[in-house]
């Protein structure tokens, strides 16, 4: 039996941890996740971890923060009048907002600090900055 090649979808089941041991995802009770290797649909090293594996194969991995979710980038913290915030959005810590950039990309904005005032939105992925465990198991490879 051979690795996964580039281009084969596989699916795959797996649960994150991150170092303190919280669980903060899995595909425990669903189907697996299914994607295809070498498009960038899941993070590098879960990927490489992947293209490694037997169907069958389970093992655990430890993926550093630059081949998950990359460093937490405090350039991407930003202060916001709240007046500047349309009113009909609820505000509360870790509520997440989308907006739009010049580019017409859209992001998340996770709000982190909330005061009279201002809003500070951080604008990285909630898990930037940590490393993450992955149990994974190489559940089938598309022919």
């Amino acid at each position: 039996m051979s690795s996964p090649q580039l281009g084969q979808k596989v699916k795959v089941h797996y649960t994150g941890t991150l170092e303190d041991g919280t669980q903060f995802d899995s595909s425990a009770g669903r189907e697996p996740l299914e994607f295809t290797l070498g498009q960038g649909q899941v993070i590098p090293g879960f990927e490489q971890a992947i293209e490694a594996m037997q169907v069958g194969e389970t093992k655990t991995i430890n993926i550093p923060a630059d081949q998950a979710y990359g460093e937490h980038q405090p350039e991407l913290v930003q202060q916001v009048e709240r007046e500047q915030i349309p009113a009909e959005i609820e505000l509360a810590l870790g509520v997440q907002l989308q907006a739009q950039g010049p580019d017409g990309q859209v992001f998340r904005l996770t709000v982190i600090e909330l005061d009279e005032a201002v809003a500070t939105l951080d604008g990285n992925h909630p898990l930037a900055g940590k490393a993450l465990t992955f149990e994974l198991e190489l559940v089938e490879v598309a022919a």
